[in-house]
C-alpha cells in the first residue's frame, strides 16, 4: 500500500491544470497582414471598421450593398483590387472610387445594375481590369466611358448584348482582353469591328454566341492575339468572315451541351484566306476525313483535335511541316501508329491521352518524329511487357515523357536508352515490373523530375535509382517499404542532387536516423499520411531550411532534444496528428506557440489528449505544469509524515541498541 500511496501523492503533487484559451476570430479573414482580406458572404451592409486603412486587396462578394457611392470605401485609399461579386448592387453613384487612386481591378460580376453614373469610375489613375459579367447589360452605351483610358481587360459575359458596337468615345486603344461570351450576338458588322481598330494584340471572345453571319470584310486586315468562337456549329460562316485577318490562336471548339455537327473539308476553305498559327477544334465530329481535309492547315504551328471522334489520321497529308504541337486526346485510336506521325515531321509536342480504347503502343510508330521533345501518353491503358526502347525508337531529343495511369509496363535495364535527353519522366499509377537487377533509368543522367507514385515498386532494390545524378524531384508516394521502415541503406542513397522528395502514403512506421544522410540538398520533404512518430524527426537533423510535411501521422509528442531539428526548418505541417496536450509534452507545445510563423495548417493542428482538450487548436492551449496549491498541501503532509516516521525510527533504533548493550 505504501508505494501506491506514494505514487498517488506524487501524482496529485505535480497535477497540471489545463485550459483552452480561444482567441476571437476576425470577421474578415486576413490573408496577408494589413493588405489582403476576404469578407465574402458575411451579410455585411458596409465596410467593417475592423478592416485596416492599409487594405490593398479586398474580396467583398456575396454581401448586401444595393447602392455604392463615394463614402462607401472612403477609408481604403490603398485599394488595388476590389471584388464586389453578387452584392445586389443596383446603383453606382458618381465618384464612387474617387479616393482609390491605386485601384486597378474592379469586379462587379452578378450584380443587377440599373444605373451607373457617367463618372462612376472616376478616381483610379490606372484602372486596367473591369468585370461586368452577368449584370443585365444589353447595350454597351450603358458602360461609363470616363476614366477608362488605361483599361486592358473588359469582361461582359452572360449578359443580353446583341451588338458589339461601342460608343464613339469609348477608349479601346489599350484593350488586350474583350470578353463577350454567352451573349445574344447573331451578327458582326464592319462598323462594329471598326471601333476596335486601335486595339493591338487583342484577345476577343465570342464563345457561346449563336453567330449566324459576319459581314464580308469585317475582320479585313485586322490582327488579334486570339479569337474564340466556341459553340458555333456552322464553322464555314466564321472562317469566311475571318478572311484576310491574322490571329495567333483561333478557338473553334464546342462544348458538352452543344449539338454535334459533322465537319467537312469544304468548311475549312476559309482558312486558306487567313493567317493563323493555332486552331482548336475540340469536340467536333469529322464525318469523312482525308488528306484534303488538311489542305488549308499548312501554316499551322498548333492543332488541337481533342475528342473529335477520330479513329485514325489519313496517310498522305502534305505540307504540314510547320506544325510543332498536335493534341489528339480523348479519341478512338486502336494503335499509336494510326496517327501516321510521318505526316508531321517537325512536331516537338505530341499529346494522346485519355484514349477511349486501349491503346496499343506498337513499335517505332513515332520514329519519324526525331525532333519530338514532349510526349504525353497518359490514361491510355497501355500495356507492354518490354518497354520502352522499341516503342520510343529514334526520339533522341525527347525531354518530357508521361506514361502515367497505364497498365503494367515491364522495364529492362536501360529501358529508356532511346531517350537519353529525358528531363521529366512520369510513370504514376502504372505498375512497373522491373526485370533486371540494374536500374532501368541508369542512362538518364539529365533526368530532373521522376514520378513513381503508386507504381507498386520493389523498394528493397537499392540499385533502382542508380545513375540519376541530376535528379531534383522524386515522388514515391503510395509505394511500400520493407518492414514499414526506411533503413540506413536504401534506394535513395545515390540521389545526391535531390531537392524535393515525396514519401506520402507509404505506410511508414519509422525512419532510420541516417536514412537521409546522403540527401544534403533537400528543400522539401513530404512524409504525410504515414504512421510515423515524433522520433522519426531525428532523421532530418542534418537538414536546414526545408519544407517539412508531417501531416496525418501518429505523432503524440516530440522529444525536447528534437526541437532543435524543427527550429532549423522553414515550414512545418503537423496537422491531423494525435498530439498530447499534457505536461509531458510541454516543451514542444511551448516551442510550437513561439514558432507559429513556421507552422502550416495551424487551424487543423489540434489536441487529441487529454479528452478535456480534444479538438482544441494547439495554439489555444495553455498549460500550468508547476506544483498546484493542492500539491503543496499534500507535499507538506507527506514531508511531515516522513519526519514523524524518521523520529520514531531513530527512537526505535536507540531503544533496540540500549536493550542489547
Amino acid at each position: 500500500m505504501a508505494p501506491c500511496a506514494g505514487c498517488f501523492l506524487l501524482a496529485v503533487m505535480f497535477s497540471a491544470s489545463c485550459k483552452a484559451i480561444t482567441s476571437s476570430d476576425q470577421m474578415c479573414t486576413e490573408k496577408e497582414a494589413n493588405k489582403t482580406y476576404n469578407c465574402e458572404n458575411l451579410g455585411l451592409t458596409e465596410v467593417p471598421d475592423t478592416l485596416p486603412n492599409t487594405t490593398e486587396f479586398l474580396e467583398f462578394g456575396f454581401n448586401f450593398l444595393p447602392v455604392i457611392e463615394n463614402t462607401t470605401f472612403t477609408r481604403l485609399i490603398d485599394l488595388m483590387f476590389l471584388d464586389l461579386t453578387r452584392c445586389q448592387i443596383n446603383w453606382v453613384h458618381e465618384d464612387t472610387f474617387q479616393y482609390q487612386h491605386q485601384l486597378n481591378t474592379i469586379v462587379l460580376t452578378g450584380n443587377p445594375l440599373i444605373f451607373m453614373a457617367e463618372t462612376a469610375f472616376n478616381g483610379p489613375k490606372s484602372l486596367k481590369h473591369l468585370s461586368l459579367i452577368q449584370t443585365g447589360i444589353s447595350n454597351l452605351e450603358f458602360i461609363p466611358v470616363y476614366n477608362l483610358e488605361q483599361l486592358e481587360s473588359l469582361h461582359l459575359g452572360s449578359n443580353h448584348i446583341s451588338s458589339i458596337k461601342f460608343p464613339e468615345n469609348f477608349p479601346t486603344q489599350n484593350l488586350k482582353v474583350l470578353d463577350f461570351q454567352n451573349n445574344a450576338i447573331y451578327y458582326i458588322s464592319s462598323e462594329d469591328m471598326n471601333a476596335l481598330e486601335k486595339a493591338t494584340n487583342l484577345s476577343l471572345n465570342f464563345n457561346g454566341n449563336d453567330i449566324k453571319a459576319i459581314e464580308p470584310g469585317a475582320f479585313h486586315s485586322k490582327s488579334f492575339q486570339s479569337l474564340k468562337f466556341g459553340g458555333i456549329l456552322n464553322l464555314s460562316v466564321i472562317l469566311k468572315g475571318l478572311q484576310n485577318s491574322t490571329t495567333q490562336s483561333l478557338w473553334l471548339g464546342t462544348f458538352e451541351d452543344s449539338d454535334d455537327q459533322d465537319l467537312t473539308p469544304a468548311m475549312f476553305e476559309g482558312l486558306c484566306e487567313m493567317s493563323v498559327e493555332s486552331i482548336n477544334l475540340q469536340k467536333h465530329h469529322f464525318s469523312s476525313i482525308s488528306s484534303t481535309t488538311f489542305r488549308c492547315f499548312t501554316q499551322l504551328k498548333e492543332l488541337d483535335l481533342t475528342a473529335t471522334h477520330l479513329k485514325s489520321l489519313p496517310s498522305g497529308i502534305e505540307g504540314m511541316n510547320a506544325l510543332k504541337k498536335l493534341v489528339l486526346n480523348v479519341n478512338n485510336f486502336d494503335q499509336l501508329c494510326q496517327i501516321n506521325a510521318a505526316s508531321f515531321p517537325s512536331l516537338t509536342d505530341l499529346s494522346i491521352k485519355g484514349n477511349m480504347k486501349t491503346l496499343d503502343f506498337g513499335a517505332g510508330c513515332l520514329e519519324k518524329l526525331e525532333n519530338l521533345q514532349k510526349l504525353d501518353l497518359s490514361h491510355n491503358d497501355i500495356e507492354a511487357s518490354d518497354c520502352c526502347n522499341l516503342q520510343l525508337k529514334n526520339l533522341p531529343h525527347l525531354q518530357y515523357l508521361n506514361l502515367s495511369y497505364n497498365e503494367p509496363l515491364g522495364l529492362q535495364s536501360q529501358a529508356f536508352k532511346e531517350c537519353p535527353q529525358l528531363e521529366h519522366l512520369d510513370l504514376a499509377f502504372t505498375h512497373l515490373r522491373i526485370k533486371a537487377p540494374q536500374s532501368p533509368f541508369q542512362n538518364l543522367r539529365l533526368l530532373q523530375v521522376l514520378n513513381l507514385s503508386h507504381c507498386l515498386l520493389d523498394t528493397s532494390n537499392q540499385h533502382l535509382l542508380a545513375g540519376l545524378v541530376d535528379l531534383r524531384h522524386l515522388n514515391l508516394q503510395g509505394n511500400h517499404f520493407q518492414d514499414r521502415r526506411i533503413s540506413k541503406t536504401n534506394l535513395l542513397q545515390p540521389l545526391n542532387s535531390l531537392e524535393i522528395l515525396s514519401l506520402s502514403s507509404c505506410d511508414l512506421l519509422s525512419i532510420d536516423k541516417q536514412a537521409f544522410q546522403s540527401l544534403g540538398k533537400m528543400s522539401h520533404i513530404d512524409l504525410s499520411y504515414n504512421s510515423l512518430t515524433g522520433d522519426s524527426i531525428d532523421a532530418l537533423s542534418h537538414l536546414q531550411g526545408i519544407y517539412l510535411n508531417l501531416a496525418v501521422n501518429s505523432i503524440h509528442a516530440i522529444p525536447p532534444l528534437l526541437l532543435h531539428t524543427l527550429s532549423q526548418q522553414n515550414t512545418i505541417n503537423l496537422s491531423h496528428n494525435p498530439l498530447d496536450c499534457t505536461c509531458s509534452n510541454i516543451h514542444f507545445i511551448t516551442w510550437y506557440k513561439e514558432n507559429l510563423q513556421k507552422i502550416e495548417g495551424v487551424e487543423e493542428t489540434m489536441c487529441a489528449n487529454p479528452p478535456s482538450l480534444r479538438g482544441v487548436k494547439l495554439y489555444d492551449v495553455e498549460l500550468s505544469c508547476g506544483i498546484t496549491a493542492v500539491g503543496i498541501f499534500f507535499l507538506i503532509v507527506f514531508l511531515l509524515f516522513i519526519a514523524i516516521l524518521l523520529v520514531f525510527s531513530v527512537k526505535f533504533l536507540l531503544r533496540w541498541k540500549y536493550e542489547h548493550i
